[in-house]
């Protein structure tokens, strides 16, 4: 008999011994957590070849890293490995433009600055087994500074750009912290005739960026999906909170990617 239960609790054992081996459904989802890049761990560093508003190009470099070590697997991300936007601090000059990526987490493109002064910079990137992040810096570029230009509230949402109507609504209206839709309605010409053949930018109808007057808040909105080729374009977002705001709307027709800036305020 002694015999017997011996054999069980050798049976008993290995069998405790074989399922410890195997990890755990809950222990592979910790271990696949612990492997994703996080936004903390993740720095940019900006460098401008020349630094100076002389009239003629800058090199922008970007070295992105993770925990030190530079980050080489980047996700395409409406097309492109990285969307970097530039802004003055005025917020009266917008460019929005996609830098070559080099390898170990280097970025490079050409750039020129209308006059010396700080330039807001972000880079909008989406690491591999990461989340999309976007990394924003205040940059001086050296140089005679051009006179600043306030941020007006615009009384009429409604702007003509490259012979197109661009008319700005929000829908149920602006509020902070709430979920909103941004509509543009684009038209030509006197008759305002609706335009139906906006072609797709970057993968969607159109591309918002919205700015904080101060340049600290920043969202890049995109526009819902399956919307055709106009005459209007939504896109879902959330102001953070009250204050006054700048709205950059980027729509292509006939390869030609056209800028609408509105400022609006939100209570």
């Amino acid at each position: 008999m002694s015999r017997k239960i011996g054999m069980l609790f050798l049976v008993a054992a290995l069998l405790l011994s074989a399922c410890s081996q195997e990890s755990t459904w809950e222990e592979e989802e910790i271990v696949e957590e612990s492997n994703r890049i996080i936004s903390d761990d993740v720095k940019v560093n900006w460098e401008l070849e020349k630094n100076q508003a002389s009239g003629s190009s800058d090199l922008i470099r970007i070295s992105v890293t993770n925990k030190g070590e530079p980050m080489d697997d980047f996700e395409v991300n409406h097309e492109k490995l990285l969307h970097l936007i530039v802004v003055s601090k005025d917020l009266s000059y917008f460019n929005h433009i996609h830098p070559e990526y080099k390898g170990d987490g280097v970025f490079e493109i050409e750039n020129e600055f209308p006059a010396g002064g700080e330039y807001r910079m972000i880079a909008d990137f989406k690491p591999t087994n990461g989340h999309s992040m976007s990394k924003m810096e205040w940059v001086t570029v050296e140089g005679a500074a051009a006179q600043g230009v306030a941020v007006a509230v615009d009384d009429r949402l409604e702007k003509k750009v490259d012979g197109m109507n661009v008319a700005l609504s929000v829908e149920p209206g602006l509020e902070a912290g709430k979920e909103l839709t941004l509509k543009f309605s684009v038209t030509e010409g006197d008759g305002k005739e609706p335009v139906t053949d906006l072609e797709p930018y970057l993968g969607s109808i159109g591309h918002v960026v919205v700015m904080s007057e101060d340049g600290e808040r920043y969202l890049h909105v995109h526009a819902l999906e399956e919307q055709g080729n106009g005459p209007e374009a939504l896109f879902e977002t959330e102001f953070p909170q009250s204050g006054v705001y700048k709205v950059w709307g980027q729509f292509q027709r006939d390869g030609e990617v056209v800028t609408v800036p509105f400022v609006v305020e939100v209570p």
